[in-house]
């Protein structure tokens, strides 16, 4: 492969690999089961592309690579769109049915039949991009307010599409966790309805239905397989998409779950220190890395309760390898089917490739001939321009 990633320098620690059944009681069967009734019903669903990447997974020498591609998602362009707008769903059924006395459902939601209540209810939520633009389709459809609170870095392309869903978007200072305290803060001063996809103290249960959500697109991978993978490489970030994909397998693979492995930003690794320190721990975000949507600096608690005992390593990456690896992939460089992916999305993608060049690496993650690793492509072209510069020979911007 190229230099860039024989050259890279990738970090690696094996995880805490606690026993426990967090993988069932944190996210439980019924919660899977509950989120892909409802998602499955929405308008427009249909399973998202498993790419198979064989020409890749010869040239790196592995026995197959099976991408999950969530570009085409309901249209918003991320795997995102499960969790934030499912969420809010579920926000909004508990909350009417306080306000109302009796049960609702997320059918007649859906159907309209509450839109007047739905108006009186704002949810908000702090987001690099995808989790607000979820969030702001699932308002726009049953006519819930919705405001988006951003960081600085977040591009112009990403507040755009929140704006044109009906979101009010604020900007602030600062970077993803300051967006996210001054989200919650203001949903408190005015009885709003923080929809978050990062768990805190006493603030469970809205993050619990958004990686409930994501089960969608595990569940797809999954009948779609004829073998279980004996890899899965999972983005970071808050951690969320990587603990319900690793609970979503645990379930439905039980021993024959593939082993995981984390990847992260090395400019945003805080479920890699938090594998070394044992606990869930937060870093501080002193550079943007080029995989915005995994600009993350504290950890979701819940998230970290699965990942401590089914993730079995965790890697870090230099933002090197990002721009080249979309651009391999979009450009067919293996012979494989074009795809066009973003940022965030290849973070697993450019870890595999890196680590089999590095065979003390390989080693450590039990990769060889035999593997069979599954990917989750987690975003499409989510901002054309910065898409545009990358495929342009950008690798920073």
């Amino acid at each position: 492969m190229r230099d860039v990633f024989t050259s890279s320098s990738l970090q690696h620690v094996s995880g805490p690999r606690h026993s426990g059944t967090a993988a069932f009681q944190v996210l439980s069967p019924q919660d899977f089961d509950t989120a892909c009734k409802e998602i499955t019903s929405w308008a427009g669903y249909k399973p998202t592309p498993l790419v198979s990447l064989s020409g890749l997974a010869d040239r790196i020498g592995v026995a197959r690579i099976d991408y999950k591609h969530e570009g085409p998602r309901f249209g918003l362009g991320s795997f995102k769109a499960l969790g934030g707008a499912y969420a809010a769903m579920r926000v909004l059924q508990r909350e009417l049915t306080d306000r109302l006395d009796h049960p609702v459902s997320m059918e007649d939601i859906r159907k309209g039949t509450y839109s007047e209540d739905c108006a009186q209810i704002t949810l908000v939520s702090a987001t690099d991009g995808n989790h607000g633009r979820s969030l702001a389709w699932g308002c726009q459809r049953v006519g819930a307010p919705c405001r988006i609170y951003i960081h600085a870095d977040v591009s112009e392309g990403r507040a755009k599409a929140m704006q044109e869903l009906g979101a009010e978007v604020i900007r602030i200072e600062g970077d993803y966790d300051a967006s996210v305290a001054l989200a919650k803060q203001e949903a408190e001063e005015n009885g709003w309805f923080v929809v978050s996809d990062t768990s805190w103290p006493g603030y469970s249960e809205p993050p619990r239905d958004v990686m409930a959500g994501y089960c969608v697109m595990t569940r797809e991978a999954c009948e779609a397989l004829a073998l279980p993978p004996t890899h899965v490489f999972l983005q970071g970030g808050v951690g969320g998409l990587a603990a319900s994909v690793a609970a979503a397998l645990r379930q439905y693979y039980g021993a024959q779950a593939p082993r995981v492995v984390i990847v992260e930003p090395e400019l945003a690794a805080c479920l890699f220190q938090s594998a070394k320190t044992g606990k869930a721990t937060t870093v501080s975000i002193d550079e943007e890395t080029i995989m915005a949507g995994l600009s993350c600096g504290e950890p979701s608690e819940m998230a970290w309760q699965i990942l401590r005992e089914e993730a079995s390593d965790f890697v870090t990456i230099p933002d090197s390898i990002v721009a080249p690896t979309v651009r391999l992939l979009a450009n067919a460089e293996t012979g494989d089917p074009v795809v066009e992916a973003g940022e965030s999305a290849v973070a697993g993608l450019a870890a595999l490739i890196a680590a089999m060049q590095h065979p003390d690496l390989s080693v450590a993650l039990g990769l060889d001939a035999s593997s069979r690793v599954l990917l989750i492509g987690s975003e499409g072209v989510t901002d054309p321009e910065i898409f545009a510069a990358i495929m342009a020979g950008a690798d920073h911007v």
